[in-house]
Protein backbone atom coordinates (compact mmCIF):
# COMPACT_ATOMS: atom_id res chain seq x y z
CA UNK A 1 0.00 0.00 0.00
CA UNK A 2 1.47 3.14 -0.90
CA UNK A 3 1.28 6.18 0.81
CA UNK A 4 -0.90 9.48 0.01
CA UNK A 5 0.68 12.16 -1.63
CA UNK A 6 1.35 15.11 0.88
CA UNK A 7 -1.58 17.46 -0.56
CA UNK A 8 0.19 21.07 -0.03
CA UNK A 9 -2.14 24.19 0.63
CA UNK A 10 -3.34 26.62 -2.22
CA UNK A 11 -1.39 29.06 -2.97
CA UNK A 12 -2.01 32.73 -1.03
CA UNK A 13 -3.51 35.31 -3.12
CA UNK A 14 -1.69 38.40 -4.00
CA UNK A 15 -2.75 41.62 -2.72
CA UNK A 16 -2.93 42.83 -6.19
CA UNK A 17 -2.91 41.42 -9.56
CA UNK A 18 -2.27 43.98 -12.30
CA UNK A 19 -3.50 43.14 -15.97
CA UNK A 20 -1.10 45.59 -18.34
CA UNK A 21 0.51 44.27 -21.63
CA UNK A 22 2.66 48.16 -21.57
CA UNK A 23 6.10 47.10 -19.62
CA UNK A 24 6.26 51.03 -19.59
CA UNK A 25 2.45 51.33 -18.00
CA UNK A 26 2.88 48.17 -15.58
CA UNK A 27 6.51 49.90 -13.99
CA UNK A 28 4.39 53.02 -13.50
CA UNK A 29 1.67 51.79 -11.83
CA UNK A 30 3.67 49.00 -9.23
CA UNK A 31 6.08 51.72 -8.51
CA UNK A 32 4.11 54.34 -6.57
CA UNK A 33 2.50 51.02 -4.83
CA UNK A 34 5.61 49.54 -3.66
CA UNK A 35 6.72 52.88 -2.52
CA UNK A 36 3.61 52.77 -0.11
CA UNK A 37 3.67 49.52 0.98
CA UNK A 38 6.95 46.94 -0.18
CA UNK A 39 5.65 43.84 1.50
CA UNK A 40 2.17 43.56 -0.70
CA UNK A 41 2.51 41.20 -3.27
CA UNK A 42 1.87 42.37 -6.36
CA UNK A 43 1.10 39.39 -9.69
CA UNK A 44 1.09 40.86 -12.96
CA UNK A 45 -0.46 39.16 -16.46
CA UNK A 46 0.68 40.46 -19.82
CA UNK A 47 -2.77 39.51 -21.86
CA UNK A 48 -6.49 39.05 -21.10
CA UNK A 49 -5.78 35.03 -21.66
CA UNK A 50 -2.58 34.94 -19.01
CA UNK A 51 -5.34 37.22 -16.48
CA UNK A 52 -8.14 34.60 -16.69
CA UNK A 53 -5.38 31.51 -16.71
CA UNK A 54 -4.28 32.91 -13.94
CA UNK A 55 -7.85 33.61 -12.12
CA UNK A 56 -8.89 30.39 -13.29
CA UNK A 57 -5.42 27.99 -11.94
CA UNK A 58 -5.43 27.22 -15.70
CA UNK A 59 -2.68 25.94 -17.45
CA UNK A 60 0.53 27.58 -15.82
CA UNK A 61 -0.96 28.25 -12.88
CA UNK A 62 -3.02 24.96 -11.90
CA UNK A 63 -0.70 25.12 -8.79
CA UNK A 64 -3.32 27.97 -7.62
CA UNK A 65 -6.23 26.00 -8.03
CA UNK A 66 -8.44 26.50 -4.39
CA UNK A 67 -6.69 29.83 -3.79
CA UNK A 68 -9.13 32.53 -3.73
CA UNK A 69 -8.80 35.91 -5.67
CA UNK A 70 -6.72 38.82 -5.61
CA UNK A 71 -7.65 41.59 -2.86
CA UNK A 72 -7.52 43.83 -6.00
CA UNK A 73 -7.46 43.58 -9.41
CA UNK A 74 -6.04 46.39 -11.63
CA UNK A 75 -7.63 45.77 -15.19
CA UNK A 76 -6.95 47.69 -18.45
CA UNK A 77 -8.95 47.17 -20.95
CA UNK A 78 -6.78 47.51 -24.44
CA UNK A 79 -5.01 43.76 -24.17
CA UNK A 80 -4.09 41.43 -26.65
CA UNK A 81 -5.88 37.75 -26.90
CA UNK A 82 -8.64 38.81 -24.82
CA UNK A 83 -9.62 42.23 -24.23
CA UNK A 84 -10.42 44.03 -20.88
CA UNK A 85 -14.13 44.06 -21.22
CA UNK A 86 -14.29 40.42 -21.57
CA UNK A 87 -11.98 39.24 -18.89
CA UNK A 88 -14.05 41.49 -16.59
CA UNK A 89 -17.25 39.95 -17.92
CA UNK A 90 -15.50 36.33 -17.23
CA UNK A 91 -14.79 37.56 -13.70
CA UNK A 92 -18.24 38.32 -12.64
CA UNK A 93 -19.47 35.01 -14.23
CA UNK A 94 -17.28 32.79 -12.07
CA UNK A 95 -18.50 32.35 -8.54
CA UNK A 96 -14.96 32.07 -7.24
CA UNK A 97 -14.07 35.62 -8.63
CA UNK A 98 -17.28 37.20 -8.97
CA UNK A 99 -17.20 39.51 -5.94
CA UNK A 100 -13.32 40.35 -6.07
CA UNK A 101 -12.78 44.35 -6.33
CA UNK A 102 -12.15 45.14 -10.18
CA UNK A 103 -10.51 48.65 -10.66
CA UNK A 104 -10.86 49.96 -14.14
CA UNK A 105 -7.42 52.22 -15.55
CA UNK A 106 -8.20 53.70 -18.51
CA UNK A 107 -6.23 57.04 -20.54
CA UNK A 108 -10.29 57.23 -22.13
CA UNK A 109 -12.59 59.57 -21.07
CA UNK A 110 -15.17 58.01 -23.61
CA UNK A 111 -18.59 57.89 -21.29
CA UNK A 112 -19.93 54.64 -23.36
CA UNK A 113 -16.63 52.77 -22.32
CA UNK A 114 -17.27 53.97 -18.77
CA UNK A 115 -20.83 52.97 -18.78
CA UNK A 116 -20.02 49.64 -19.95
CA UNK A 117 -17.42 49.40 -17.25
CA UNK A 118 -19.79 49.75 -14.85
CA UNK A 119 -22.90 47.83 -16.24
CA UNK A 120 -19.92 44.42 -16.86
CA UNK A 121 -19.51 44.98 -12.48
CA UNK A 122 -16.20 47.23 -12.44
CA UNK A 123 -16.21 48.33 -9.18
CA UNK A 124 -14.62 51.48 -9.68
CA UNK A 125 -13.29 53.06 -12.91
CA UNK A 126 -9.86 55.56 -12.66
CA UNK A 127 -8.25 57.86 -15.77
CA UNK A 128 -4.95 57.75 -15.26
CA UNK A 129 -3.49 61.36 -15.33
CA UNK A 130 -0.88 62.05 -17.75
CA UNK A 131 1.48 63.46 -15.08
CA UNK A 132 3.36 61.17 -13.38
CA UNK A 133 3.22 63.09 -9.81
CA UNK A 134 -0.13 63.01 -10.51
CA UNK A 135 -0.56 59.36 -11.50
CA UNK A 136 1.51 58.35 -8.47
CA UNK A 137 -1.11 60.19 -5.99
CA UNK A 138 -4.05 58.49 -7.59
CA UNK A 139 -2.30 54.80 -7.39
CA UNK A 140 -1.76 55.39 -4.16
CA UNK A 141 -5.10 56.31 -3.25
CA UNK A 142 -6.23 53.44 -4.99
CA UNK A 143 -4.31 51.12 -3.21
CA UNK A 144 -4.97 52.99 0.28
CA UNK A 145 -8.72 52.19 -0.19
CA UNK A 146 -9.09 48.81 -1.74
CA UNK A 147 -6.19 47.77 0.41
CA UNK A 148 -6.37 49.23 3.96
CA UNK A 149 -10.50 51.08 4.38
CA UNK A 150 -12.61 48.81 2.09
CA UNK A 151 -14.36 45.41 3.27
CA UNK A 152 -13.52 42.52 1.42
CA UNK A 153 -16.21 40.07 1.07
CA UNK A 154 -15.91 36.93 3.25
CA UNK A 155 -15.23 33.74 1.67
CA UNK A 156 -18.10 31.81 0.08
CA UNK A 157 -19.66 29.58 3.16
CA UNK A 158 -19.91 25.91 2.16
CA UNK A 159 -24.07 24.74 2.63
CA UNK A 160 -24.65 22.29 4.98
CA UNK A 161 -25.41 19.22 4.43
Amino acid sequence: MTAPLPVSPPAPPPDILLIEDSPLEVELTLRPIRELDPSRTLEVARDGEEALDFLFARGPFRHRSGAPPPRLILLDLKLPKIDGFDVLRAIRTNSRTSTAPVVVLTSSDDPRELAQCYQLGANSCVQKPVRTDALRAVLQAVARYWLNLNQTPPSPVLPLI
